[in-house]
């Protein structure tokens, strides 16, 4: 084995431990266990996809091996601590996490994106760092190396971990995600954390029928924190399996369940973006709506749009590069952020774009592409301006809406759910309101006659509110997500992914490169020369003398086999990661930027 490079790993800080039975921890808590340190922030979906991955790892290496959440917040409401005890429960983490809103253990491990992964030996030394998704079967390898090396040694201590489960609560909903009203008057809501749909009486309160065995899974019977549903033209529900990565239809008459898209695995960049539904991949779909004729998929996991087509029984990608960020035009071209809301209203497609704190729209225009579609925006600036701010929409703020709803005079509601909010733009003013406030974490609204109901998931119920005439009067407030930018030098800037193999493996290259990466800059203007595509993991950048902050955008993905010439068919992982890196231009910064996707920067 070779030998292995090693730093002591950072003591840990944070307001406050959650999963613990109120214990506070410490590193030498975990001394002769593998830990893995994972930061994350409950709005990033690739942090969830994560914390998916993890699962296997850590039931399968229990007496070994301790897994902490680190959570870092990019919101002001991520920061809030009950706000952090709910996301706990919502996505099931079972291990310890560490509340560290002021970010001070992400500072102390030089960490740059959500999410990050680093592995801490029996000894207490940081041995690797992994950036972005993908790194399961690296990291498996990993703690199987760590096991073998630290029980020769002496120095592995195996045993319970520290997690403590909380206390169940009994209500008859746990963080709903969406709602429709079915044809009867009923409302069906997508119980996300329970792996169910409810149907409920026109009360909103009244439970019919529970829909689902109500655990995790992808069988006839199963779902896997549903999130988003729509009426089909013949009855059906088309449900967003979100964690399930693919499209259910539910028949409330029959009742039965059906799979109609995707694969149940995770797509991949490289992966088919067309074809037949049933064996495409899918990635973490979150809102479905019926408009022009089939069905449109916010796909959350790969910041597009997709849409899904019954009658051909075929998907395709619509809207959208993969890049994370705000970028209107042609559909193909389009830059979203992991879009969760969508609401179809005549001739427009609204969107709730979270990531940017952003209300945008589809619609057919002269610039648009070859399908006739174009994407633009009416609220909302890029991935780090938000806040709750009334007014002209141009500078109006939203904090990561979740659900959008058409409203019958053309205007439009959004639960802004981070603000606990229900607010209202109106196209024909260009004016944002608020509705409604002291909502807990809205996530879609239903129109029901004269009434809007609300889904409050995180106070695990609908709430049914009259339609107000006049907007409620807000303090305006506005935020930017608090991250320390990198002081970079002017000029020439050398950018280094730093990627290692996990062991027995290898970059694949008899079909061409096996790793791609992209830049860009905002403002555009930053970045004189080294943006766009290419496949080397190292590039030379020339940043402007006369531009003194913004933020570089860089976009990573290895793809690593196993190392065996004698197997035809080696088995290969890809490794993904972007990054949003603020940097402030000074004569004092760095020369060279290292970003890790996997390995540890020299």
């Amino acid at each position: 084995m070779s030998k292995r490079a090693r730093v002591r790993a950072p003591e840990l800080q944070g307001r406050s431990w959650i999963n613990t039975g109120g214990k506070e921890l410490s590193l030498a808590d975990f001394r002769g266990r593998t830990l893995v340190l994972d930061f994350w922030t409950f709005c990033c979906i690739n942090c969830l996809h994560v914390l998916d991955e993890l699962r296997e790892l850590e039931e399968k290496h229990r007496d070994t091996v301790v897994i902490i959440g680190v959570h870092s917040p990019k919101f002001v409401h991520e920061a809030e601590h009950q706000a952090v005890v709910d996301a706990v429960e919502r996505y099931e983490v079972h291990h310890p996490v560490l509340d560290d809103p002021e970010l001070a253990t992400w500072k102390q491990y030089a960490v740059r994106a959500w999410p990050t992964l680093v592995v801490i030996d029996p000894e207490g030394y940081v041995v690797a760092q992994h950036a972005g998704e993908g790194h399961a079967h690296a990291l498996a390898k990993l703690v199987e190396e760590l096991e073998a090396e630290h029980a020769a040694k002496g120095t592995l201590r195996r045993g319970d971990g520290p997690y403590v489960p909380p206390e169940p609560v009994a209500s008859d909903l746990r963080f709903p995600g969406k709602a429709l009203e079915l044809p009867g008057g009923h409302l069906l809501v997508s119980d996300s954390t329970r792996h169910q749909l409810v149907e409920l009486e026109a009360d909103a309160e009244t439970v019919v029928r529970r829909i689902g065995s109500g655990q995790r899974g992808f069988g006839p019977d199963a779902f896997s924190e549903p999130q988003g549903l729509a009426l089909l033209p013949d009855g059906r529900v088309i449900v967003a399996d979100t964690v399930n990565h693919a499209l259910r239809t539910y028949d409330p008459v029959s009742g039965a369940i059906e799979t109609v898209a995707g694969t149940g695995s995770q797509w991949w960049q490289g992966a088919p973006t067309s074809g037949p539904a049933l064996e495409v991949a899918l990635s973490s779909p979150w809102d479905v709506a019926w408009w022009a004729d089939r069905v449109w998929i916010a796909m959350a996991g790969v910041h597009q749009l997709w849409t899904y087509d019954p009658a051909t029984g075929t998907v395709e990608a619509a809207a959208g590069t993969t890049n994370e960020g705000l970028v209107d035009g042609a559909a193909a071209e389009a830059w979203f952020a992991q879009p969760s809301g969508l609401a179809a209203a005549g001739d427009r497609l609204w969107i709730a774009d979270s990531e940017t704190s952003a209300l945008r729209y589809v619609e057919r225009g002269p610039d648009a592409d070859s399908d006739g579609f174009v994407i633009r925006t009416a609220v909302g600036t890029g991935l780090f301006d938000f806040g709750h701010r009334d007014g002209p929409a141009a500078q109006a703020l939203l904090q990561h809406p979740l659900g959008v709803t058409a409203l019958p005079d053309g205007s439009v509601a959004v639960c802004d759910t981070y603000n606990h909010a229900l607010r209202r733009y109106d196209p024909a003013t260009g004016e944002v309101t608020t509705l409604a406030t002291d909502l807990r974490e809205p996530s879609d609204a239903v129109l029901v006659g004269e009434d809007i109901v609300v889904v409050e998931s995180a106070r695990h119920r609908l709430t049914r509110l009259r339609l107000p005439e006049e907007a409620v009067r807000v303090e305006s407030v506005a935020h930017r997500t608090r991250r320390a930018a990198t002081e970079v030098a002017p000029g020439a800037l050398r950018l280094d992914i730093v990627f290692t193999a996990p062991t027995g493996q290898k970059l694949d290259t008899r079909y061409g490169p096996s790793t791609r990466l992209l830049v860009s800059a905002t403002p555009p203007e930053l970045l004189l020369e080294g943006g766009g595509a290419g496949t080397d993991l190292g590039r030379d950048l020339v940043l402007a003398p006369d531009v003194t902050e913004g933020v570089l955008h860089v976009s990573a993905m290895a793809a690593s086999c196993d190392d065996d010439p004698l197997n035809e068919y080696p088995a290969c992982h890809v490794h993904q990661q972007d990054w949003g890196v603020p940097v402030v231009v000074g004569d004092a910064g760095t020369s060279r930027l290292g970003l890790v996707l996997a390995g540890l920067d020299a």
